[in-house]
């Protein structure tokens, strides 16, 4: 089978369109349903159906693009490996969130200046799914991203997550407060009738808030979005909510943390690769570089 066309199918297991695999890969539509054809009449089976306008793999195209990530993930390492002691050099493309970018990223920027000055470093700031899905579309080299032990992301075969470091998340609120510690459940049922402010760009943090909403038998009221951690400092001081912050950073005057557990909530954050792509030089030097800069843990 040719790599060119598991490529294809791939792409179009992702977007469920031939004229966005076309688009995407600078070919024509006629091409993209060209070389899937071949691809089937190869496989001696059916591929792909008809999904309303657009198409979907059917059972034996899904099965053929999980073989298709393993042996185009073994092509690209192999390749790599042609020259594995080739000292560090070109663009890294880094997507990832603030934390992730302050606190696992910058630390490792000096050393990378100092040491290998040929190993350059372009930041982006996103979060966690833009910066998977810059990762599928090979814009970026490498995804800084974070998961909720209450909303865990799903399994993406295609891409390797090395575990950076973790942190426990409290709850938010007006202070002073009468409301102490305890149970998430029990903590939560004494914010029923508050407001919730949640991020504007990821529903990791709203789904956590509904999880333990609804363990205390309620469905919260969701009404501030917001996409800063600070400014959600600045709402709660002004009254209009409460909300999930990191146990671990300073508080503003006029908020106080209350510890969240039974069940606790940890951010868990990770370097995202696409499978195969680690052994690049300057990738693995910066995977490398991430894993012995990694801070204390806390949660």
């Amino acid at each position: 089978m040719d790599i060119r066309r598991l490529q294809i199918l791939l792409h179009l297991s992702r977007l469920g369109s031939m004229r966005e695999v076309a688009d995407e890969l600078a070919i024509t539509t006629s091409t993209v349903s060209q070389q899937i054809a071949t691809l089937a009449r190869e496989a001696g089976a059916t591929l792909i159906e008809p999904d309303g306008r657009r198409v979907r793999l059917t059972p034996a195209g899904r099965r053929l693009a999980e073989h298709a990530v393993t042996i185009l993930a073994a092509v690209e390492a192999a390749r790599l490996d042609l020259d594995p002691s080739a000292e560090p050099a070109g663009t890294l493309r880094v997507a990832g969130f603030a934390t992730a970018v302050r606190r696992s990223l910058l630390p490792v920027t000096a050393d990378l200046a100092a040491r290998h000055p040929n190993v350059r470093i372009h930041i982006h700031e996103y979060e966690p799914a833009e910066a998977l899905t810059l990762l599928a579309a090979d814009d970026i080299d490498l995804a800084l991203t974070y998961e909720y032990n209450l909303a865990p992301a799903p399994v993406d075969s295609t891409i390797e997550a090395t575990p950076l470091w973790s942190t426990a998340w409290s709850l938010g609120v007006p202070h002073p407060t009468t409301a102490t510690a305890g149970d998430s459940p029990a903590l939560f049922e004494r914010f029923r009738d508050h407001d919730w402010i949640v991020n504007s760009r990821s529903t990791a943090d709203e789904r956590v808030v509904r999880t333990i909403a609804s363990m205390a038998g309620y469905q919260p009221r969701v009404t501030h979005q917001v996409d800063s951690l600070d400014l959600v400092q600045d709402l709660i001081v002004a009254g209009f909510g409460v909300g999930l912050l990191p146990a671990d950073q300073p508080t503003k005057p006029g908020v106080r943390l209350l510890p969240v557990a039974n069940p606790h909530v940890t951010l868990r954050a990770y370097a995202v690769v696409r499978r195969g792509r680690a052994n690049w030089p300057p990738l693995a030097l910066v995977l490398r570089l991430l894993n012995a800069h990694r801070p204390p843990t806390s949660g």
